[in-house]
């Protein structure tokens, strides 16, 4: 079966909602199994796409040396 493609909010919801079941501890141990499965995938899925961001951001943000270049904030978080 192909991957469903999620976006990184979608993969963090569908995340967030197999902790929940999980936490409430009454399903049973296949259906367990699977969703904990399914969120380690998810778990991977996210990191992967926040390394790919960073390292995005690092290469937007790289000085004429190659080296990172910190660039202040404004108040609303934006450089």
């Amino acid at each position: 079966m192909a991957e469903k493609k999620l976006t990184f909010e979608q993969a963090a919801a569908r995340l967030e909602e197999i902790v929940r079941q999980l936490e409430q501890g009454d399903a049973p141990l296949e259906e367990s199994m699977t969703l904990f499965e399914e969120g380690t995938a998810l778990m991977k899925k996210c990191t992967t796409m926040l390394d790919r961001a960073e390292q995005k951001v690092r290469k937007l943000t790289a000085g004429p040396d190659g080296a990172p270049v910190e660039e202040p904030m404004d108040k609303e978080g934006t450089v």
